[in-house]
C-alpha cells in the first residue's frame, strides 16, 4: 500500500519531499461532472475532500485538486513555529470493529500498515512561522480549479506560565492566527478546537464560553469570511446543545469528528509512541466511523430544531463512496476522508462519480 502522506517516514521529511505515490503524479485534473453543488456559498464539483492534517503545505494541497478531491483543508497553523511531535506519528491501530468513546483498555498499535484502516494521529499540531506558511498557503488556494475550495485550518496557543493575563493573550492568539490566514486569501476559515491544548489533555471545544468568546472576537477580526469550528466527539446531546446554543449565531458552521482518544500500546504493553504524555493518542479512520456519522445526524437535529442555516461537514472513516453518500444523507453539507483518501488516491474520482 502507498500512501500519498507516508507514515513511515518523518513529518519533516513527508513536508520537504512529498507527496507520495499516486497523488505525486503530475497527471491532469480527473475527470468530473460540472461543480453544480455548493458549500458554504461557494460553487463546488463535490462537497468532498481532505480535513486539516494530511495537506501538510501546498505541494500536497495541489496534488489533492489535482485528484479530484475538491474541498480540502490545509493543516492547521499557528502563529508561531512549533514542532511535531517525534517520529512515529502514525501508527496502525488494530481494533475490532468499532472503537467505542472512551475505552479504557488500550489497543494494539504498529508498524504494519499494509492493511491498516485505523490509524493513529500524534503530532501535535506543528507549524511553520508564519513568514514560511503565509505564503505557502496562499500557493494552496491559487491551485484550486473550478469548482474546487481551500479551507485554511488554524488554532490559538497558550502564552508562556508567568505571562499576564493568559485567557486574553489565549483569545488574542486566536485572532492573530485568523487574521494571518485570512490575509492568504483563504475563502474559509476553519477554528481547531479539537486537539489537546498543549499537554493538558483539555479540549477547548468542551468549554462552550470560551468558544463563544474566542469565535466572537474572531469574527470580529475576519468579517464576512466563513468560519468553521472543529469538534471532537460529544459525549451527550446537552453539552453539545450548549456549545451551539451558545455559537451558532456566531459562526457558520461545525466540523466532525476529529479524533476518539484511546490507549496505545506496543506487543509488550509498553506505550506505542516515544515521549512523555503520548500513551493516549488521537485514534482516525474506519474505527470511528461511526462518531462522525452519530455528530452529524446530532448537529443536523440541532440545526432543524431551531431553523439554524449552518452548515455541518461530516468527517470521520470515510473510506468509499458509499460512506460519503451515508454522511450526505446524515445532513453533512460536505464531507472529508483523512485516512482513506491517504490509503486510496482514487477516492475523490469515486465521489465524483455519484450524485452530489
Amino acid at each position: 500500500m502507498t500512501w500519498f502522506y507516508d507514515p513511515r517516514r518523518s513529518y519533516e521529511d513527508n513536508y520537504a519531499h512529498g507527496p507520495f505515490g499516486p497523488l505525486a503524479s503530475d497527471a491532469g485534473d480527473v475527470p468530473g461532472p460540472p461543480a453544480d453543488a455548493s458549500f458554504l456559498g461557494h460553487r463546488v464539483v463535490r462537497p468532498f475532500g481532505i480535513p486539516a492534517g494530511p495537506l501538510v503545505n501546498a505541494a500536497f494541497a495541489a496534488a489533492a485538486f489535482r485528484h479530484g478531491f475538491d474541498v480540502n483543508v490545509y493543516k492547521t497553523v499557528r502563529t508561531r513555529a512549533w514542532p511535531s511531535h517525534p517520529f512515529p506519528n502514525a501508527l496502525a491501530v488494530h481494533v475490532d470493529g468499532d472503537l467505542a468513546a472512551g475505552r479504557p483498555e488500550p489497543l494494539l498499535a504498529d508498524a504494519d500498515l499494509d492493511d491498516a484502516t485505523s490509524i493513529s494521529n500524534s503530532f501535535g499540531v506543528p507549524s511553520r512561522d508564519p513568514d514560511a506558511w503565509q505564503p505557502d498557503m496562499a500557493a494552496a488556494i491559487a491551485a484550486a480549479g473550478d469548482g474546487q475550495l481551500l479551507v485554511g485550518s488554524f488554532q490559538g496557543t497558550h502564552p508562556p506560565a508567568g505571562t499576564g493575563d493568559r485567557e486574553t493573550a489565549y483569545v488574542a492568539d486566536h485572532v492573530a492566527a485568523a487574521r494571518l490566514v485570512a490575509e492568504t486569501g483563504a475563502p474559509v476559515l476553519e477554528m481547531n478546537l479539537s486537539c489537546p491544548n498543549e499537554g493538558t489533555g483539555a479540549l477547548l471545544c468542551f468549554d462552550a464560553p470560551q468558544v463563544a468568546r474566542i469565535a466572537g472576537a474572531v469574527k470580529d477580526a475576519v468579517g464576512d469570511v466563513p468560519l468553521l469550528l472543529k469538534l471532537a466527539y460529544f459525549g451527550d446531546d446537552a453539552s453539545l446543545a450548549r456549545l451551539v446554543d451558545a455559537t451558532a449565531g456566531i459562526v457558520d458552521g461545525y466540523a466532525a469528528v476529529n479524533t476518539l482518544p484511546a490507549r496505545l500500546v506496543d506487543r509488550e504493553g509498553r506505550p506505542a509512541l516515544p515521549g512523555e504524555g503520548r500513551e493516549t493518542a488521537g485514534v482516525c479512520g474506519d474505527a470511528i466511523r461511526w462518531a462522525g456519522l452519530e455528530m452529524t445526524a446530532r448537529l443536523a437535529r440541532l440545526r432543524e430544531r431551531d431553523g439554524r442555516g449552518f452548515a455541518i461537514v461530516g468527517v470521520g472513516g470515510v473510506l468509499t463512496a458509499t460512506h460519503y453518500r451515508a454522511y450526505r444523507a446524515a445532513g453533512a453539507d460536505a464531507v472529508m476522508s483523512a485516512t482513506g483518501a491517504m490509503i486510496d488516491a482514487g477516492l475523490g474520482a469515486a465521489v465524483r462519480a455519484v450524485p452530489a
